[in-house]
């Protein structure tokens, strides 16, 4: 006598998974086998434009109408800055490139404002993991978000006016202990900085 104990259906995002478990017993009570099988389609595929050089809210538009659903912004000067008015920010960098790609592919744009140059590169700062990245021009805030919340931080003005620093985006690193490359054991960090517009001493 064959008795089906479980049957699953789930359909989520057009992925199909079935998941069968049979249980066979004979006249003595011994237990069969069970069985499964599952099917997973691929993501289907959509045709990414090439958004550099859009301002942030059309690019995003773009990529919604391309199929792509999650798209993130960055920061492209490593100043940690938010994009809250997205009409006054412009695309520079975007990751993945223009193509076809999966359309569940999350698509990150490096931005700057209008009236800023884009960078030759993508300022982006990475996440620090053993070792102290190189801060240098990159913000305050930018530092404090790339290191662990646990690290004790201290950012002092070095420009000689030992000015409170508030707004940490608005400062950029000229200095750090440790420094670039040393192993982070959670000792203390300290950064020294001066606003953008003015000179490291």
């Amino acid at each position: 006598m064959r008795r089906t104990r479980r049957v699953a259906a789930a359909l989520a995002a057009g992925v199909l998974t079935v998941v069968l478990v049979g249980c066979e017993a004979g006249d003595d009570g011994a237990g069969g086998g069970e069985a499964s099988a599952s099917a997973t389609p691929t993501a289907a595929e959509a045709a990414l434009p090439d958004l550099v050089g859009k301002g942030l809210l059309s690019a995003r538009e773009a990529a919604g109408e391309a199929g792509f659903e999650e798209v993130g912004s960055h920061d492209a000067l490593g100043r940690a800055r938010g994009q809250a008015l997205q009409r006054n920010w412009k695309v520079c960098f975007q990751e993945p490139a223009a193509g076809r790609h999966p359309a569940d592919t999350e698509v990150d744009l490096g931005v700057v404002k209008l009236d800023e140059e884009c960078p030759e590169k993508d300022g982006e700062v990475e996440e620090a993991k053993d070792s102290m990245p190189d801060f240098s021009g990159k913000s305050a805030r930018a530092a404090r978000r790339s290191l662990d919340d646990s690290t004790s931080i201290e950012v002092r003005d070095v420009s000689g006016e030992k000015r409170v620093v508030v707004m940490e985006s608005n400062w950029r690193v000229c200095g750090q202990s440790p420094e670039p490359g040393a192993k982070l054991t959670g000792q203390p960090v300290r950064l020294d900085v001066v606003k953008f517009e003015e000179k490291c001493p």
